[in-house]
């Protein structure tokens, strides 16, 4: 059975219920699936203030556990149009694993989320998939065969290069019904592909 893991970062429960619908996706395609966050950098003074989301019940990950993997699907919020610093804080530690080639052939995808439409979703996405490509990975995005992203009666997220939510800017709006069914349908295609390339 092909092992998935769905890595994420979440300050405030966006990412974190749509890495949950991705492992979802991937469970119906029939993976063995395990859910890991990254480690958080900000102070918890800080982050409690901010009103982090601090109860996050998926284990924190540890670099060397990704190469058990056959498939690694990264998810996070938008920074500025990029990922978060406490991704690529976590991803700049696997230099012992891009060294020795551990991820090359493995399969790969990218979700996040921005409080607005145009906050940088693909521009992030793209920052994801491109450490994931220097390490070797095979990228699965989320095509068209999930038709709702392309839907003009809502506001929704999604791309072509990964599944997407939109917060708004307060991080009121939670991931919509459309766009649990894109991290879904990712999930189910990554999965997928991870069985055919590894059984």
């Amino acid at each position: 059975m092909s092992k998935v893991l769905v890595l994420y970062y979440s300050s405030y429960g966006h990412i974190e219920t749509m890495a949950y619908a991705v492992a979802e996706g991937a469970r119906a395609a029939g993976a063995s699936v395990d859910i890991r966050r990254v480690p958080e950098t900000v102070p918890e003074e800080i982050a409690r203030k901010a009103h982090f989301k601090l109860d996050q019940a998926a284990p924190v990950a540890s670099i060397e556990e990704l190469a058990n993997y056959d498939a690694i699907v990264v998810g996070t919020g938008t920074r500025f149009g990029r990922i978060t610093s406490q991704m690529a804080a976590f991803l700049d530690q696997a230099g012992g694993l891009w060294a020795r080639g551990a991820l090359h052939g493995k399969v790969g995808g990218a979700f996040t989320s921005s409080a607005t439409q145009h906050g940088g979703q693909e521009t992030t996405l793209f920052s994801i998939i491109t450490n994931l490509l220097h390490f070797g990975m095979v990228i699965v995005g989320l095509p068209y065969s999930h038709q709702g992203q392309m839907t003009l009666e809502e506001i929704v997220g999604g791309a072509p290069y990964g599944a997407t939510t939109v917060a708004g800017g307060d991080g009121s709006r939670q991931p919509s019904v459309i766009e649990l069914a894109g991290a879904r349908h990712q999930g189910e295609l990554i999965a997928r592909t991870a069985i055919k390339l590894h059984g």
